[in-house]
């Protein structure tokens, strides 16, 4: 065996990459079985309906065009256009904190206008509410990791893995919302 043939055979996924998809597929697993605990427990009766703030459509905007953003950050940085990819990582984390300032302010809204007095969807909601901010928080600390990295001036590897691995996570962030938000639009 040569020893081209031996690199070729050892090039596989970055191993945090592969870190990465084994948790966003447990997250998935999670998701699919809280909506789906929702929709039976909601096909039983006795559920008080939501409705949709309207900084919940508002924070899918800016999620998607942070994840443009995001992605123009990546290819940027791949075709290294430092002055571009500094300008998207600032707007992709800009727009990554208005996206967690708006969910915010949208859950807080829907627990106002909404009175739950202890219904079992209340609870529900309560979990993929907890379970979604936590998943937020982390791709906006994620996103905030990437700006100080961007912006450090000790940047001696030019390796786009770690700004992949962020983009990969902030994506599924994005992706997680949608599924979200569509799944309350037809709970409602």
């Amino acid at each position: 065996m040569t020893q081209s043939s031996s690199r070729q055979k050892r090039k596989g996924i970055h191993p945090q990459k592969f870190g990465i998809w084994i948790a966003i597929g447990s997250i998935i697993m999670m998701f699919g079985g809280f909506t789906s605990g929702f929709i039976v427990r909601k096909s039983q009766g006795s559920w008080l309906e939501l409705q949709l703030p309207l900084l919940f459509y508002i924070s899918t905007v800016v999620i998607l065009l942070s994840s443009l953003s995001l992605w123009l950050a990546v290819r940027s940085f791949k075709r290294r256009e430092m002055g571009l990819h500094k300008n998207m990582v600032s707007l992709t984390v800009g727009l990554g904190l208005a996206f967690a300032i708006c969910q915010y302010f949208g859950f807080k809204e829907l627990f106002e206008v909404t009175h739950w007095n202890n219904n079992v969807s209340f609870q529900y909601l309560l979990v993929i509410i907890g379970v979604h901010a936590l998943h937020v928080l982390g791709g906006v600390v994620a996103l905030a990791i990437m700006f100080l990295r961007t912006f450090s001036r000790r940047m001696k590897l030019y390796s786009a893995a770690g700004l992949e691995i962020i983009s990969t996570y902030w994506h599924f962030v994005d992706i997680l919302w949608i599924y979200l938000f569509i799944f309350f639009l037809l709970n409602q």
